[in-house]
């Protein structure tokens, strides 16, 4: 799907839904860029530092940050397939004051985007540090740099489809070399017990670990970006196209109902994959680096959590660690990369500042922020060189990201479905369990920084 077009709708563009289990999975693929992307940051980094810190006892934590947000997933994706609308679209007609003809909801976007900042910085940071372990003779700065260009270089002119291959593939190696590793570790003297996983399920949370549990809230599971980022890789995978524009009909409910089914997979079985190997580095970090009383900060943070690996499988495998260290943080960065050019044009035509929906203007946009944006998280860290501050920084923003994300979801859900499409009840009871969850943790996250 070219975005030059994806992002109209049009009568000709119509297909009827797949029916079939296997016809449904050859039109998934949104939530394979989005996983690509939580698996870098959040996994890598934020998950394995709270393992280390609190030990299992966190565990839980880990678990509801992942399973709790999907349906709010679910939600931005919905609104795309019956509306067409992109994200800003839909945040211009949310209720409130607007500055310059936009919405309040988009300028605090953009605000909370100064923070989010540094938490890709912290991520192209570690992408450096780990290429500068495998080859010393370069400096981290250098790495950075390198990994920043080779980031623009795949997103400059990247259509959807090669996005979403690139993303499968970087998600399907780091996934298969972390669950080797926690494999492996049942062989060593820090083997995970039953005890040890039913105390991370006790739903206790120590006061020490609160602010990185909160941070890791935010930045662990699909976050307040990804999200958003959700429903522009809904439109160009196609979703609202096949569906076709708004129609009282059976026929156009018949074909929603069927493309949101589609949609519904692809959020869940990413859920799947996303939850399952942020659980794997959460157990590893407490076995392993909570034991050895190793806390990934600075320059060493690459370093430290290299003990997952090597001493789960030998020494030899830090050749291995180093592999799939580099591959996880630069799908993050590569998958926030190609959200990001989408997400800030869009913003940017609320402004006043771009024409999102003049496909030549729109590409420009997307290509010329492609260079922009890793030249900026670069500089980022090379100034800070604080690769897991930074990241705990943009897990915490996102936290209170979250906020409004829910109030968007909220008015989608009640405000702008079309009735013919309402939900089911339990689906209902999941949104507001979710809302719920999300909204209290956001609140106190604001009331410990007031």
């Amino acid at each position: 799907m070219n975005p030059s077009t994806s992002y109209q709708q049009a009568a000709s563009k119509i297909q009827n839904p797949p029916q079939t289990f296997n016809g449904k999975l050859k039109k998934l693929g949104p939530g394979f860029i989005l996983s690509a992307a939580v698996v870098g940051s959040g996994e890598l980094i934020a998950t394995t530092t709270l393992g280390a810190r609190a030990g299992f006892i966190t565990f839980w934590v880990i678990l509801v940050s992942c399973l709790v947000k999907v349906t709010l997933q679910m939600e931005f994706g919905k609104h795309a397939i019956y509306s067409g609308e992109t994200v800003m679209t839909a945040f211009n007609k949310l209720p409130g004051p607007k500055i310059r003809k936009t919405n309040w909801s988009i300028w605090t976007w953009l605000f909370i985007q100064l923070f989010k900042l540094l938490q890709v910085g912290g991520i192209i940071g570690g992408v450096g540090i780990a290429l500068n372990i495998a080859f010393p003779a370069i400096p981290v700065f250098v790495w950075a740099f390198i990994a920043a260009i080779g980031s623009s270089l795949l997103v400059y002119r990247g259509k959807y489809q090669s996005i979403e291959k690139i993303s499968a593939l970087m998600l399907g190696v780091f996934t298969l070399l972390t669950f080797s590793s926690l494999f492996a570790v049942q062989f060593t003297e820090y083997a995970i017990s039953w005890q040890q996983i039913s105390t991370g399920l006790s739903f206790t949370l120590p006061p020490a670990a609160v602010g990185v549990a909160i941070s890791a809230f935010g930045i662990t599971g699909i976050g307040g970006d990804e999200i958003m980022y959700y429903n522009y890789w809904c439109l160009e995978k196609g979703y609202a196209q096949f569906t076709g524009p708004y129609e009282d009909t059976t026929e156009w409910n018949d074909r929603a109902r069927g493309w949101i089914k589609v949609m519904y997979l692809d959020a869940i079985l990413s859920m799947v994959v996303y939850t399952l190997v942020t659980a794997a580095f959460y157990l590893l970090g407490a076995s392993i680096l909570h034991q050895l009383g190793n806390v990934p900060e600075g320059y060493e943070t690459i370093e430290t959590l290299s003990y997952i690996y090597t001493e789960s499988l030998g020494p030899w495998a830090k050749s291995i660690y180093l592999l799939g260290a580099i591959i996880a943080l630069f799908s993050t960065v590569f998958a926030a990369l190609a959200s990001w050019t989408r997400i800030f044009s869009d913003a940017f035509s609320k402004i006043g500042w771009v024409q999102f929906y003049d496909p030549a203007k729109r590409e420009k946009s997307i290509q010329y922020l492609a260079w922009i944006f890793p030249l900026i998280w670069c500089f980022l860290y090379i100034f800070i060189k604080l690769p897991v501050l930074m990241v705990l920084i943009g897990g915490f923003s996102t936290s209170i990201l979250l906020l409004i994300v829910v109030f968007a979801a909220y008015r989608f859900r009640y405000f702008r479905l079309p009735y013919s499409l309402k939900p089911s009840r339990l689906y209902d009871i999941f949104f507001w369990v979710s809302s719920l969850a999300i909204l209290g943790v956001g609140i106190y996250s604001i009331s410990k920084v007031l």
